[in-house]
């Protein structure tokens, strides 16, 4: 068990670090709550689960933020994209047909929309595409096939991690901040005694 937490740590301190994440959060900032947009996340499969989370964890700390299923924003529900909106897609490889589709398709009802994309591969079509690309590191997965989105799936969590924590800090959100947010649960009676 030691060797496969070890791999997946080791994967994390590997994740290429560099200006765009600064300039990923510039953007967060400039679209969501300068503007008044919001984030659009997407993702196809587990990545699609991470994207569903990584939208909740911004919600959660004062910037809107939505998932858009890459299928079905093909039947009507790419509707939920404004003007101003801001769309963070995963895709691990790069290639997944779903994604690609949805930003043609969202180009075409918005062409200023702009894109920040979470991949492994930096020459992948879809990296190509970005605005800002965050790449993982492509790291082996730690499953026994080497095929179950394990490691890269912790690596896209992180990454959006570090997307929500700077964005916190660049618009300065408080305790108090995350109390209107959160009135129930440990959580919500945590936040309101920071602020006591």
């Amino acid at each position: 068990m030691t060797d496969i937490l070890r791999a997946e740590a080791a994967a994390i301190l590997n994740i290429p670090i560099s200006d765009a994440y600064n300039q990923a959060t510039e953007l967060i900032v400039e679209y969501i709550h300068k503007r008044k947009g919001k984030l659009v996340t997407s993702g196809m499969g587990k990545a699609g689960q991470i994207a569903q989370n990584i939208a909740t964890t911004f919600s959660s700390t004062g910037t809107s933020a939505i998932f858009l299923h890459p299928s079905e924003a093909q039947h009507g529900d790419l509707g939920v994209l404004q003007e101003d909106d801001l769309m963070l897609v995963i895709s691990n490889s790069g290639k997944t047909r779903e994604i690609i589709e949805l930003l043609s398709l969202a180009r075409n009802l918005n062409p200023d929309v702009k894109f920040i994309v979470i991949t492994s591969d930096g020459e992948s079509t879809l990296a190509k595409q970005a605005n800002i690309c965050l790449l993982t590191g492509n790291p082996d997965e730690v499953c026994a096939l080497g095929l179950t989105p394990t490691t890269s799936t912790t690596m896209m969590t992180v990454i959006g991690d570090l997307l929500v924590v700077n964005t916190m800090k660049k618009i300065g959100f408080k305790p108090s901040d995350y109390a209107v947010r959160h009135h129930g649960g440990y959580l919500g009676d945590k936040s309101r005694n920071l602020i006591k």
